[in-house]
């Protein structure tokens, strides 16, 4: 399949794709004749199961890892099964925030529908719980400056 195909069928955009090539978390494929990149099941697996590490929050460098283990199936996986541990634990906490939200949620359209007037987006959201340790915002946020034409 060529890139384009293979972007369709994992939702990645083809310039992601030449970049996880570019770094090693996709191997090169092979080029037909007319220059093109042939991508095979192997591509379209490997990318699949790099989509999901990222779409849970996953580093580029703990795929990078991942994938050297399922490369190398008998290199020492200590430190792998701590990585994996750890991001275990991230992904149960996601569940449990989104078990929340939606749990609220459904409260809020309960309140809408049995004719409580409706909490705006504010009161349905306000009881969100901040992560421990950290202000509204785990990033820190630039004001934006005036655009010069």
């Amino acid at each position: 399949m060529r890139i384009g195909e293979l972007g369709q069928a994992t939702c990645v955009d083809p310039e992601t794709i030449r970049y996880y090539e570019r770094i090693g978390l996709l191997p090169a494929p092979v080029r037909r004749a007319n220059g093109y990149r042939a991508y095979g099941l192997a591509h379209l697996e490997r990318l699949a199961f790099i989509r999901h590490c990222r779409a849970l929050d996953m580093p580029l460098a703990d795929v990078q890892r991942l994938l050297h283990l399922l490369d190398h199936p008998l290199d020492d996986c200590l430190d792998v099964d701590r990585l994996i541990n750890t991001h275990l634990a991230h992904v149960q906490g996601r569940l449990q925030s989104l078990q929340a939200l939606a749990r609220r949620l459904s409260n809020c359209a309960d309140a809408a529908t049995g004719g409580i007037p409706p909490p705006n987006a504010v009161s349905c959201m306000s009881w969100w719980p901040l992560p421990k340790g950290k202000g509204v915002c785990a990033t820190t946020v630039r004001p934006r400056t005036a655009q010069r034409s």
